[in-house]
């Protein structure tokens, strides 16, 4: 169904707009801009698209783990979470890259669905077996809630942000906080000030930014995309460069120095002289000042011209002549 225009998604777009859309990475901004769209044209009715066990585990309607963290449940609620999804997603995009990081959204997505469910579950066991535990969290109400929403998977980059920012503070409601503890404070003040929002949604997402820090999932990610990929190794690093790993290593200078020499004697028989004086002039412009420093490291005495060395001298030598010659045949016809 269609929404109407609201206020929230004209305060987004008056922070997109201030932020610049040509400074947001294209990821972050497609990601953005998707959940804006499902948001005006819902792909199914919110109790359709929210995340509980009974609905999903038990119902077997997988798909809602796809799409509760793309739906919002009104306009403030998009806002909120498009807002701290820009300033995360900017950083962690230029830091990661813009494969990686979309791969690492995919599957937090996902993962955070998932965690939600095993907390629910381990909650609803807890909850028959334990009264003291009932009197302190409403387990009946969180058993039974549905989630929906972008917050989990926004923990979850919380986290990973904080921890390659680990000597930073951040500030939550004007309250000093190591990036270390802020997760976990935010956590707490979240469902003490707003206490209709998902608590078990917003600790699986830290859990799963914990799984990817401290925990093998970055591992076993790196893993599954070198294993789709067989033939080249694909490796990404924290700078937000891709390519591929190369077993030897090769100083691009030695390489070009020796396609230069390959070229030379396939193809110097086939030159002149001026071709071939030509040649050497530009390889010796070329070769700049990595000629200059072969020379000044060769020892001063006893040293030997190699056979090249002494070609080019010889043509130098023939090219003079001819020049002389010109120039005295010149100044008798003058």
């Amino acid at each position: 169904m269609q929404r109407g225009f609201q206020l929230g998604l004209l305060l987004l777009a008056v922070q997109l707009f201030q932020e610049g859309l040509g400074n947001i990475p294209a990821v972050t901004l497609a990601v953005l801009g998707f959940n804006v769209y499902l948001y005006m044209f819902p792909a199914a009715p919110l109790m359709k698209a929210c995340v509980s066990l009974q609905y999903v585990y038990k119902d077997k309607d997988w798909r809602r783990l796809f799409l509760s963290p793309l739906h919002h449940v009104d306009d403030w609620h998009l806002y909120f979470n498009m807002v701290s999804f820009l300033w995360k997603g900017i950083r962690l995009e230029r830091r990661l890259g813009g494969g990686w990081f979309l791969y690492l959204l995919s599957v937090f997505s996902l993962l955070t669905g998932l965690v939600y469910l095993l907390l629910q579950a381990a909650l609803t066991t807890l909850m028959k077996d334990s009264d003291l535990l009932a009197g302190f969290i409403e387990v009946s109400s969180h058993s039974r809630e549905c989630a929906v929403g972008f917050s989990g998977v926004l923990f979850a980059l919380k986290v990973v942000t904080n921890h390659y920012n680990p000597g930073g503070v951040t500030f939550v409601l004007n309250i000093r906080v190591s990036n270390r503890f802020a997760s976990w404070v935010e956590l707490v003040l979240i469902y003490l000030i707003a206490p209709g929002t998902s608590l078990i949604g917003h600790l699986a997402g830290i859990l799963v930014g914990l799984l990817y820090t401290v925990g093998p999932l970055e591992t076993i990610m790196k893993t599954s995309a070198d294993g789709n990929n067989p033939r080249t190794s694909s490796y990404f690093n924290f700078s937000g460069y891709s390519g591929t790993t190369r077993e030897h290593s090769e100083d691009p200078q030695h390489a070009e120095d020796h396609t230069v020499d390959d070229a030379s004697k396939s193809d110097i028989a086939r030159l002149t002289e001026e071709e071939q004086l030509e040649m050497a002039i530009r390889n010796s412009l070329n070769d700049g000042g990595r000629t200059r420093q072969r020379e000044t490291a060769r020892p001063a005495y006893g040293v030997h011209p190699t056979a090249e060395e002494v070609r080019l001298e010889e043509l130098r030598r023939r090219r003079l002549r001819r020049f002389g010659e010109v120039s005295n045949k010149g100044r008798r016809r003058l």
